[in-house]
């Protein structure tokens, strides 16, 4: 018999009938149990026989369609030095994210997260015409990212397997062509592996540039939450933006007033003492949508040019009472700085601040007219439309503005995306309210534009002689992180369940009982198959139940099972049936290789 079949009784394989522990979600536990991963160190994860052959096949789909795009494959080291990721600001931009080690000489290293630097640099090594682009490089490698909190298996871990490829082209219109090479390689390449997905509009953050779309595969255990529109686009909640609001016609508005409003530093305490104090002459009563909450945020920014450390700023954002601010979506509008909340030492440097009654009168652009020379930045959310009239604190302790409005009492330095988005916001291309559902991220394509060029002096002379920049895209795939999401979505109550093109071997021959005239059967079953190149995982353990045996091939997953036991015996035939049970026919011995081969074509 060939060499090649995958044998139960040598294969270095364990298999559990219990869920470990510590796994939390499905894909773990029936990795683990089927023997395809092991546990090294939270995060990190050792390899299999079994789960080295899965994630080979899906690196070689990988490379197939990278290849029909003409990409080259190449390969970088994991280890890195610091002055690459220096130069774009990365090595303070990443903080704890990554890990650094120093070696002997007290030379500062990385374990790369991503090599955008490194493929900068190797092409500007070697090439220095238009004449040479444009070029696609590619690897698959491990990454690293110091996570803080591990979790889901391989789908967010420390160590991981990644796609990176970089485009190299001579002006903008060779970087768009090349991005959707890509983007359409990647569709190929996850219709291929039978993994549902969604394109989804997406923030660059970190990487930069300009376009940007993520594919997620929609499942709950997803931590990316994406905004459906009725049309059928898809945006990352963080890429959202909300469509442009009306004008208000404030010419009937009165003049803005302040009135006492005691004890009103919350949101429901304000409404509770307008209803009581002064109540609306509209018949309605007040609502948290008619105030206008104001929050200090603290920018945590990078060293720069004009700053030799990373140093820190306050800033305000004016939204709606009756939303909530969205840290991440905010934060993603001012990357690659950090947000957080203002502490009470950022206040108290700011007395004119007032808690509870934080205004807009003291912010941005009425600083100067309030007399304040200190800059304090201030930004109103998207749903703040211009002209409206709002009830908001009025920077006296116990002491509100009424009908203060937005463009004729007070303006602000820009318009953000600050809030929650919530179920039946209108979508960005107006087609109707959005609904909202989670995915896991399994890759990104990026348009960097000039970004890595610039700050690593990668430049080409054009047509004319003169030197220019090289426009640049990134697009990453998650190979294990695949892997992963595949196992999530293809398995029942009894195990894996692996699309054919990537199962560790297309069909399981299991031989039951103790009449050698069945393990005879099975052997010569599997001979046959592997001459005809069918890869065969072969259950030829003596001394095991059956049922063992048949509980393991459906824990492993692999697409079909054929199965030599009691009726090989007696009627001389072979059952051949689907991984899930179904399909199932007794065939003659001798016609069995046939009707496997027919059954995967």
């Amino acid at each position: 018999m060939s060499s090649k079949a995958l044998r139960m009784s040598t294969m270095f394989l364990r298999t559990l009938r219990e869920d470990p522990a510590d796994a939390d979600v499905d894909s773990a536990k029936l990795l683990l149990r089927a023997g395809y991963i092991r546990k090294a160190a939270p995060g990190i994860w050792t390899w299999l026989p079994l789960g080295l052959r899965v994630l080979n096949k899906i690196e070689e789909i990988i490379r197939e369609e990278m290849a029909g795009i003409g990409a080259q494959e190449v390969h970088f080291p994991a280890l890195l030095p610091r002055e690459p990721y220096e130069a774009t600001h990365r090595w303070e931009e990443y903080g704890d994210n990554i890990f650094r080690l120093k070696d002997r000489h007290e030379a500062d290293y990385l374990l790369a997260p991503t090599h955008e630097e490194m493929f900068t640099l190797l092409v500007k090594d070697m090439y220095s015409s238009y004449k040479d682009l444009p070029v696609t490089l590619y690897q698959i490698q491990t990454k690293y990212r110091d996570e803080f909190r591990p979790r889901a298996g391989l789908i967010r871990g420390r160590e991981f397997i990644m796609k990176d490829a970089y485009s190299f082209s001579v002006d903008e219109e060779g970087l768009k062509k090349a991005y959707y090479d890509e983007r359409g390689a990647y569709e190929r390449v996850f219709q291929r592996l039978d993994l549902k997905y969604v394109p989804v509009f997406a923030m660059s953050g970190p990487m930069g540039g300009s376009a940007s779309e993520e594919f997620l595969a929609p499942m709950p255990i997803g931590e990316d939450t994406f905004a459906l529109a009725p049309s059928g686009k898809a945006w990352n909640v963080e890429a959202l933006h909300t469509p442009p609001v009306a004008d208000v016609d404030y010419s009937a508005t009165p003049a803005a007033e302040k009135r006492p409003t005691p004890d009103a530093k919350t949101i429901a305490k304000m409404i509770e003492r307008a209803d009581a104090m002064y109540p609306r002459t509209d018949g309605r009563g007040w609502a948290a949508s008619d105030t206008l909450k104001n929050v200090v945020v603290a920018v945590l920014h990078p060293e720069d040019e004009e700053h030799d450390e990373p140093w820190r700023e306050l800033i305000a954002i004016g939204l709606p009472g009756d939303r909530q601010v969205d840290m991440k979506r905010l934060e993603a509008q001012f990357a690659p700085c950090e947000l957080e909340e203002a502490t009470d030492e950022d206040l108290k440097k700011h007395p004119e601040l007032v808690p509870g009654y934080i205004g807009p009168m003291v912010l941005g652009p009425q600083r100067e007219k309030a007399g304040l020379k200190e800059p304090l930045r201030y930004f109103i959310d998207a749903h703040v439309a211009r002209g409206s009239a709002w009830y908001t604190g009025a920077d006296e302790n116990e002491v509100d503005y009424y009908d203060l409005v937005y463009g004729r009492d007070f303006e602000a330095d820009g318009t953000v995306e600050a809030v929650e988005v919530r179920h039946g916001d209108m979508s960005p291309d107006g087609s109707g309210p959005l609904s909202f559902e989670r995915g896991v991220e399994i890759g990104q394509v990026f348009q960097l534009g000039l970004k890595y060029s610039k700050a690593l002096d990668l430049k080409v002379l054009d047509q004319n002689g003169k030197t220019v920049p090289v426009w640049m895209g990134s697009y990453g795939i998650g190979v294990s992180r695949v892997l992963a999401c595949i196992a999530e979505t293809h398995h029942d109550e009894k195990g894996l369940a692996w699309p054919a093109v990537i199962a560790p071997a297309q069909v399981h021959v299991v031989a039951t009982g103790k009449d050698e005239a069945a393990f005879e059967a099975a052997e010569k079953l599997v001979a046959e198959l592997e001459a005809r190149g069918i890869e065969v995982i072969y259950d030829d353990r003596k001394k095991v139940s059956p049922g063992v045996k048949f509980k393991d091939a459906e824990l492993i997953g692999v697409p079909l099972i054929a199965v030599a036991g009691r009726d090989t015996v007696n009627n001389g035939t072979i059952e051949v049936r689907d991984r899930n049970g179904e399909n199932s026919v007794a065939v003659p011995v001798a016609e069995a290789a046939d009707t496997i081969e027919a059954r995967l074509a």
